[in-house]
């Protein structure tokens, strides 16, 4: 009776394989049921990152984070170069380290485990022995540097000369070229890329210039084929945003999540866009398939990041609470943008709050319940239970610019402008104001950089540089108003000119100065800075002079923020839980109300009473 239950060595080998198979075609959706959670070195590193800091993040992720859902450390753009720098890209002679088949190996000189060819294995090794996942960036395409050399493709007859377009190729970071989809040897460029991070012990992948501002049907369903045919779980993400709405159903069959916006930083003005943002993007929210609203800007950023300086994050504690609640009520995935390491109490506290985190990973039915001026609810279902999740957010400003006060307005300049500038000269005879005022175009683009050039006050004999005096006040959308150079750190530069002498800022900016006495002319020529003319679709801004304060009267201070319960289905009487404090709240009927702070946002449970 015994031998009857026992398997041959072959039948028990076929059925272990036939197993292996089956887990290995599982479908990628339930790699990452949840949203995401992990760290991504680009907000603090940029594409500077090194092998230590890597460490240091995935040492913190491990003993703090881990037990609440965080479990990626992502090295985000251009590993694979030797010389790059911050607050720009090294694109004049950038060391590229590349293997006999073109693909992008990590430069050894910033990760020292990768020497010998081990890739980043090694890496990957450490990070897997902290209980933790490790991912990449990479660009789409194939790497010029392959197609100037004409290196073979793996596992193909076909050479990297064969299978590229310069066409589509991307504008901002010209490290690549177009994989044409259906030419020999395409499909296997990509094989062969994705079995070389498999074998590294690749998790996540994260994967640029593919959705926006030309969605890549052809070279996102290579990937999809590439990783499926490594048996390798790996979390496929592609970016950057907004990707095109129409595409909504493709991308949420070939990727486990998809920008929903561009690069988003600490900017009150980009946070309150993705009310709007997430809500077109709601109905396309499934389990393993997430629209993403980009890495969470908290923290400490910029140490050598493109973007800005060395800072904390430039949201209120507030601000900080309404962001997460809004992303975890949107089932977003949460990529913590901050160097780790440099944590306060408070930001962790954002980011470990189990009770917060249970609404992304175990909700559905996420949905906007209304938009009412300045007042926002969102709602969704508990998965565990008849519970229900509610969201409320007030999201009132002070209206900056009222545009009709303004003595001068160049209207919206972008690159295609003649000369993305333009040139002012306005009366400001008897004014003890000046207020210079940026403001972007209401296209969503993140990269409105601004550039007034030679500012000059005048009287008819004498002439000062705006720029030797000290403004009053200077505020910007993103970064920090500078002196001398753009608000990215690079020169000052418009269509392709260098200027010595200029203020650069970044929609939308604020810039006031006492004007002194006898000065009745101000001239000088604003423009698109070279790092908004580049990107993307480019940046669309406009600039505007005033000689009194442009703003609007200033909102509430507080409002009360409320839901109708019936909206929910409830009909009777219900407990409401804060899930920020942990605190019960009482009972309701018919109505929830709760009073905000402006930009502030609270997260609840609402159980109904048995």
């Amino acid at each position: 009776m015994i031998k009857k239950h026992l398997l041959s060595g072959a039948l028990l080998a076929c059925l272990l394989s036939t197993n292996t198979f089956a887990q290995n075609k599982s479908d990628y959706h339930d790699w990452a049921k949840t949203p995401p959670m992990g760290w991504n070195s680009w907000d603090c590193y940029g594409p500077t990152v090194v092998e230590s800091e890597v460490k240091a993040n995935a040492d913190y992720m491990s003993k703090y984070m881990k037990k609440y859902g965080w479990e990626y450390v992502i090295v985000d753009i251009r590993w694979y170069i030797s010389n790059d720098k911050a607050h720009g890209y090294n694109e004049k002679d950038a060391q590229y380290n590349i293997d006999e088949y073109g693909r992008l190996t990590p430069a050894v000189n910033r990760f020292p485990s990768a020497a010998d060819g081990k890739g980043f294995k090694a890496l990957a090794d450490y990070i897997h022995s902290k209980g933790l996942k490790f991912g990449i960036h990479i660009m789409r395409g194939v790497p010029i540097e392959a197609v100037k050399r004409n290196l073979p493709i793996k596992g193909s007859s076909a050479k990297a000369s064969d299978i590229y377009s310069k066409e589509e190729q991307c504008t901002w970071l010209r490290d690549m070229y177009t994989v044409v989809p259906g030419r020999n040897g395409a499909q296997e460029y990509y094989n062969s890329i994705l079995e070389l991070y498999a074998s590294w012990g690749v998790d996540f992948i994260k994967v640029d210039d593919l959705s926006s501002p030309i969605y890549h049907q052809g070279e996102i369903e290579m990937i999809r084929k590439a990783i499926d045919r490594t048996g390798r779980h790996i979390v496929f993400s592609t970016s950057p945003g907004e990707t095109p709405i129409d595409k909504a159903k493709h991308v949420q069959q070939h990727a486990n999540m998809w920008r929903t916006v561009g690069d988003y930083w600490d900017s009150w003005d980009q946070l309150k866009e993705h009310f709007d943002v997430f809500h077109r993007w709601a109905p396309f929210i499934m389990d393993g398939a997430f629209p993403d609203g980009d890495m969470l800007p908290m923290g400490r950023l910029g140490i050598r990041a493109e973007r800005g300086n060395d800072r904390m994050s430039a949201f209120t504690h507030e601000e900080q609470q309404l962001m997460m609640s809004l992303w975890c009520i949107n089932r977003s995935p949460l990529m913590f943008g901050g160097d780790l390491p440099s944590n306060d109490a408070f930001t962790l506290s954002m980011i470990t709050n189990p009770r917060v985190l249970d609404v992304m990973k175990y909700s559905k039915n996420n949905r906007e319940l209304y938009k009412q001026n300045d007042k926002v609810a969102w709602a969704a279902d508990d998965t565990k239970s008849k519970d229900k999740y509610v969201a409320l957010f007030y999201i009132a400003d002070q209206k900056q610019i009222s545009e009709e006060k303004a003595v001068y307005n160049s209207g919206l300049i972008t690159r295609q402008t003649p000369g993305q500038c333009a040139n002012i000269n306005v009366d400001i005879k008897g004014k003890k104001k000046l207020y210079l005022i940026v403001s972007g175009g209401e296209d969503g683009t993140s990269w409105d950089h601004a550039d007034w050039i030679n500012p000059v006050l005048t009287n008819g004999k004498d002439s000062i540089q705006l720029t030797s005096l000290k403004w009053k006040k200077a505020s910007c959308g993103w970064g920090k108003v500078s002196i001398g150079k753009a608000v990215s750190g690079s020169d000052l530069m418009v269509n392709k000119v260098k200027y010595a002498n200029g203020i650069g800022t970044h929609a939308n900016s604020v810039i006031e100065y006492d004007l002194p006495e006898g000065y009745d002319r101000f001239s000088a020529t604003v423009g698109l800075d070279n790092a908004g003319a580049v990107q993307n679709e480019g940046g669309t801004i406009k600039f505007m002079v005033f000689t009194e304060n442009p703003s609007g009267p200033m909102p509430a201070e507080t409002s009360e923020v409320s839901v109708d319960l019936k909206s929910l289905g409830i009909n009777g009487e219900c407990t409401v839980t804060d899930l920020w404090s942990g605190a019960k709240l009482g009972t309701f009927k018919g109505k929830f109300t709760q009073t905000l702070k402006r930009h502030a946002g609270g997260l609840y449970r609402i159980s109904v009473k048995k």
